[in-house]
């Protein structure tokens, strides 16, 4: 009901908001403005002083990078066509990805591409520092079609290192729509804050990236779908930390017990 009510106040003219919203959604703005590109011109330049939440290193304006993307696209799918010639007509014709990736939005964590996969092999949903809730009808849309219909047999719950949506959740900014979406994330600081007393604020952001991917395994393992699959057919949870300043995953030990592994089939089975 919440996220309804604040699509309609989003849909009002800015003059029939209320008061106090229009007053929270200038402060979010104002947080926010530092995200994107200054506009002073109308081609702008990245640079590599971006913030937290999206930086991007130097690159040709963003005037002519479309352009640029659609160029090397055809040059990759020729390229593509050469080393395999069936490649797309056989991905024309359906797919039948093994894995099923829940990742961070981070432009800077392509999963096909620092798996060394290609188009097919993975299946993918991803947002803003990789929350899954059982409340999320896109997630759990997509770990239902993905486990049910195409028969993944492994799901990736994948977090990484320096993730704008983790220090987000660290600081106390108000972010306006992402207070709420990063709501789960902060429940994880607040339950740790004793437990990480003393840390320095980059060894509180690898816990919390840590807390947040077994937070999100522990939610897909309790999804009906999931617990049928891994029982019947050997579906296999996977929770995953990207370190993007070396390119490499590292994979956490996410294994359960017997009787853990009992209590939540038994709680959260359906027929």
């Amino acid at each position: 009901m919440a996220t309804n009510g604040m699509s309609l106040l989003f849909r009002l003219p800015a003059t029939l908001r209320p008061a106090a919203y229009r007053t929270a959604q200038g402060r979010a703005k104002s947080q926010l403005s530092s995200l994107a590109p200054s506009n002073a011109n109308q081609c702008r330049t990245f640079t590599t002083n971006a913030p937290r939440l999206g930086s991007t290193p130097d690159r040709a304006t963003d005037c002519d990078a479309c352009t640029a993307a659609l160029q090397s696209n055809r040059k990759w799918a020729q390229d593509a066509t050469t080393k395999d010639p069936e490649l797309f007509d056989k991905l024309s014709k359906g797919q039948s990805p093994p894995i099923l990736w829940l990742g961070c939005s981070d432009s800077r964590c392509p999963e096909t591409t620092l798996l060394g996969l290609k188009p097919g092999d993975v299946f993918v949903h991803r947002n803003i520092a990789n929350v899954l809730h059982p409340g999320d009808l896109s997630s759990q849309s997509v770990i239902y079609y993905a486990v049910g219909a195409l028969k993944v047999k492994h799901v990736v719950v994948c977090g990484h290192t320096s993730c704008g949506g983790v220090a987000g959740a660290l600081g106390n900014s108000t972010l306006g729509p992402l207070d709420m979406w990063l709501e789960p994330v902060r429940e994880l600081r607040a339950k740790n804050a004793k437990v990480w007393e003393g840390l320095d604020d980059k060894e509180k952001a690898l816990k919390l990236v840590e807390a947040n991917v077994r937070a999100g395994v522990d939610v897909v393992r309790k999804t009906p779908t999931v617990i049928e699959a891994m029982k019947s057919r050997g579906l296999t949870v996977h929770g995953m930390i990207y370190n993007i300043a070396s390119g490499q995953l590292e994979e956490l030990d996410v294994s359960e017990g017997e009787e853990q592994k009992s209590v939540r089939e038994a709680a959260f089975s359906t027929a």
